[in-house]
């Protein structure tokens, strides 16, 4: 396999202080293939012309080999505002001997898809899965001369294919092209799957990076690289091993989706194994992966792949939000938590930073669960208003705060929405400045997450929170921003505003320190999202 020069591997780590390109998104085909399309301000996948939210699970990674043991699930997954599911298809299952393919999974799962309204996304999980090899076909793990393995430094081999495996990365290939003609031949009308995963948290464990053979004669290249290169990288040989594992990893994994998109060109995105607190150098995690250090790389070494989507089961998701959007990164999160936390995370990513889709993993065996009850009516309650949310994204007209009483602490967020500052504030207890006990302030439970999307209308916005209280500011001036109107409701079947109470006093009064609130700038008033399940309102603002 030829690889690319490793003298872009350096040119490339020099641009990991943060001047990668915006990503150009890729522009429909002439059949219309679903496709990611930039609308306005924002990076959206189109299926059917139209572009769709994703409200994702993904499976547990055995769980779509079974049919049967799928069965129960997808009902389960409906009644929870599942919209995507997304499940594995692995090579050792796709072609069992070489040359011959079985297709019954992914017929049996674009069937049951279909039968119950739902998209897929498929994740390929062929020569890597959690950067070590064991879904591949056993003719490949027993021909470890014809398909090598990445070794230690002391010559040991590793359970984890070489990315300098020419024939490996042919067969890897070549299986992959037959599923996209296969999901073409089927599906380029229905456009069930909508897209796919290549690989599953690629990167080199144990060590910073290969030491088979093949790899140490690319390494020796380095020698010949001129020290204005070298002296733009860090002085770090960690970083520099990650970079050359990045590069090879990225260019490997780049042929494969170019076979396949040359078949069937849908958007293919790869997941990454974040960075941990506790990780010390690459190796720590999978050393070479798509995080966020090595996205330039990955940019450069393999254009085929569309999203560097980040797998975030760390505390602080706003943070790492952040890392996996630089550079104009559009934001998929295919991995992540339920729950209520899970919640506040949907909302952020989606309301905040304009994602694609988020996706918590393994949700369907417990998507029921008493624990996922107000994840799955954030789900139900995005899909009522999905055409809405994705037009606001486009537009600049919709933003999210992220809430949490511990871990980060986090229990205030201020954002900007047209010319009205949103401020929001965790559901607490306590006093405030000596006085009555107020609304807001005080103590927090450190277990709370709370959230609130905003969407400018023409005349109002509309708010969709849990655990939060909102109150308003004006982005500029010495203006106080009153509530004019303010009333619950919900949205039908057809999208439909069904008004419920208007909301006024004891409902909007948030605090009676009337003298401090005015002295801050606010009015006293605002909105009350007290429960841990997500309710809609709608308010219009006026200034005096």
């Amino acid at each position: 396999m030829k690889h690319p020069s490793l003298f872009s591997i350096f040119l490339l780590s020099a641009a990991l202080t943060g001047c990668g390109q915006k990503q150009e998104a890729s522009q429909p085909t002439a059949l219309s293939l679903p496709h990611l399309e930039q609308r306005g301000s924002a990076t959206q996948l189109i299926v059917n012309d139209q572009p769709w939210l994703v409200l994702g699970c993904e499976l547990g990674n055995s769980t779509s080999s079974s049919r049967a043991y799928m069965a129960p699930y997808w009902d389960k997954l409906k009644a929870a505002g599942v919209n995507t599911v997304l499940a594995v298809v692995s090579w050792e299952q796709l072609e069992p001997e070489e040359g011959v393919f079985d297709f019954t999974v992914v017929d049996d799962l674009i069937t049951d898809a279909r039968a119950h309204q739902m998209k897929l996304a498929l994740l390929w999980f062929g020569s890597w899965k959690n950067g070590f090899t064991s879904y591949t076909p056993t003719w490949v793990k027993r021909d470890t001369a014809r398909f090598p393995l990445a070794m230690t430094p002391e010559g040991k081999k590793l359970p984890i294919l070489s990315t300098f495996g020419e024939e490996t990365c042919k067969a890897d290939a070549k299986a992959y092209a037959r599923l996209m003609q296969h999901i073409k031949d089927i599906d380029a009308t229905e456009q069930t799957v909508v897209m796919m995963q290549m690989e599953n948290e690629v990167g080199l464990h144990g060590h910073t990076r290969d030491y088979c053979p093949a790899a140490n004669a690319a390494y020796e290249k380095l020698e010949g690289v001129p020290d204005s290169i070298i002296n733009r990288i860090p002085k770090s040989i960690d970083r520099i091993d990650e970079a050359f594992m990045a590069w090879h990893y990225a260019a490997y994994m780049d042929k494969i989706a170019a076979a396949g998109k040359e078949v069937y060109d849908i958007p293919v995105f790869v997941n990454a194994w974040i960075v941990q607190p506790e990780d010390k150098h690459p190796g720590n995690y999978p050393s070479g992966g798509p995080q966020a250090q090595n996205h330039p790389i990955y940019r450069a070494a393999a254009p085929h792949i569309d999203l560097l989507s980040p797998d975030i089961y760390l505390n602080d998701f706003p943070a790492i939000t952040r890392l996996y959007t630089a550079n104009g990164n559009p934001l998929f999160v295919p991995e992540s938590r339920d729950g209520q936390a899970g919640a506040a995370n949907a909302a952020y990513a989606i309301g905040q930073c304009k994602a694609i889709g988020y996706s918590p993993f393994g949700f369907e065996s417990k998507c029921d669960a008493e624990s996922n009850q107000t994840f799955s009516q954030l789900y139900h309650k995005l899909g009522s208003i999905q055409q809405k949310v994705l037009q606001a994204q486009a537009e600049d007209r919709i933003v999210a705060c992220w809430l949490k009483g511990s871990d980060p602490y986090l229990v205030k967020d201020t954002v900007l929405l047209g010319d009205t500052r949103i401020v929001a504030e965790l559901v607490s207890s306590g006093m405030r400045n000596g006085g009555a006990p107020q609304l807001t302030g005080g103590t927090y439970d450190p277990d709370a997450c709370g959230y609130v999307i905003a969407i400018q209308e023409e005349d109002h916005y509309l708010f969709l929170g849990s655990n939060a209280r909102v109150t308003f500011l004006p982005a500029e001036g010495e203006e106080t921003v009153g509530l004019a109107k303010v009333a619950e409701g919900d949205f039908n079947e057809a999208g439909e505003w069904v008004e419920g109470r208007w909301l006024n006093g004891d409902q909007i009064q948030l605090r009676y320190d009337i003298l401090y609130a005015i002295d801050e700038g606010f009015s006293g008033q605002g909105l009350n999202f007290q429960h841990p399940s997500p309710e809609f309102i709608s308010v219009e603002l006026f200034r005096y």
